[in-house]
């Protein structure tokens, strides 16, 4: 699969409108040499796509199936590689709904039900980090400047650091969270 024949099949859908990827079921048409790394960026044959509307546009195609990731049309269904997750949460602010974070290709999420926040390890390190679910089975990592300044806000209650936003509450051990 050829990356410009694929942001050309794209080239029609709406900038900004959620995109039904998790609806499509099209036939699985092989691999793509498309990595997204660890630290958010994304790579195709082993050179970084520079263009930020671009690696938007993927990511709104960008869907995670039981067998790994895809990017996904109507018509075609290629797999990729990700190193961890394909996003990574780079701010937030605190709003009347709860903690909203901005991830790096644009999404807007708000800690709640619909997009929950945990701690799991992070591959190829020692440590843990939290992660919030994003869309569909779609996750972003709090990188380490939001993530500290995250954990500066949250209250301390029974030994734990305590998440209430979105009409939900979660809890994050504080030994494992700091």
């Amino acid at each position: 699969m050829d990356l410009s024949r694929l942001a050309a099949s794209l080239s029609d859908q709406p900038d900004d409108a959620p995109l039904p990827v998790e609806n499509w079921r099209p036939q699985h048409c092989g691999e793509m040499d498309l990595v997204i790394r660890s630290d958010g960026s994304w790579w195709h044959e082993g050179t970084r796509i520079s263009r930020p509307a671009l690696v938007r546009l993927f990511s709104r195609v960008l869907r995670r199936d039981d067998d790994g990731y895809v990017l996904v049309t109507p018509v075609e269904k290629i797999a990729i590689t990700v190193e961890d997750v394909p996003f990574l949460a780079v701010d937030m602010d605190e709003t009347e709904e709860g903690y909203r974070f901005r991830t790096n290709v644009g999404d807007m999420v708000v800690i709640g039900p619909d997009h929950p926040i945990e701690l799991r390890d992070v591959p190829e390190s020692p440590s843990r980090a939290p992660y919030i679910r994003v869309r569909g089975k779609l996750d972003a990592r709090l990188d380490r400047a939001v993530y500290y300044r995250f954990l500066d806000m949250l209250p301390e209650e029974d030994g734990a650091l305590v998440v209430r936003s979105g009409g939900a509450t979660f809890t994050l051990p504080i030994e494992e969270a700091r």
